[in-house]
């Protein structure tokens, strides 16, 4: 089980990588102002799904027919930590404009979908064996 858990790490470290050298260079192109940090952009990001991923996995030892539960669960805690780092931002006086919110929603939505397939692949990994 560790070695599953170990390898979806491993897995997202390495697509976090990709990603964030895909928007280091996005962002030197187009020289985008961030409000936010593209660092705490991502590491927010990567905090999450590795806290999502660990959870689910650990869900899934104990009981895996409650592991598509536990991924809606922990999609929601993410989305609410999600709301809380953009707060301050919200309630400065120098409030980030619509590029600089989908800064920060456009890697949230690849890393989502990133979460969602490795989840769906443990999942249909219950049905194999």
């Amino acid at each position: 089980m560790q070695k599953l858990l170990l390898n979806a790490c491993k897995k997202t470290l390495l697509f976090a990588v990709i990603v964030v050298l895909l928007h280091f260079i996005l962002d030197y192109f187009f020289q985008i102002l961030s409000y936010y940090s593209i660092i705490s952009i991502y590491a927010f990001h990567i905090i999450a799904a590795l806290a999502v991923l660990a959870i689910i996995h650990l869900v899934y030892e104990k009981s895996k027919d409650h592991t598509g539960f536990a991924f809606m669960g922990t999609s929601l805690l993410k989305m609410l930590a999600a709301v809380l780092f953009l707060l301050p931002g919200f309630l400065s006086e120098d409030k980030p404009n619509f590029i600089n919110i989908m800064n920060f929603f456009v890697p949230y939505f690849i890393f989502l979908v990133f979460e969602t397939l490795i989840v769906v692949k443990l999942i249909n990994r219950k049905y194999d064996h």
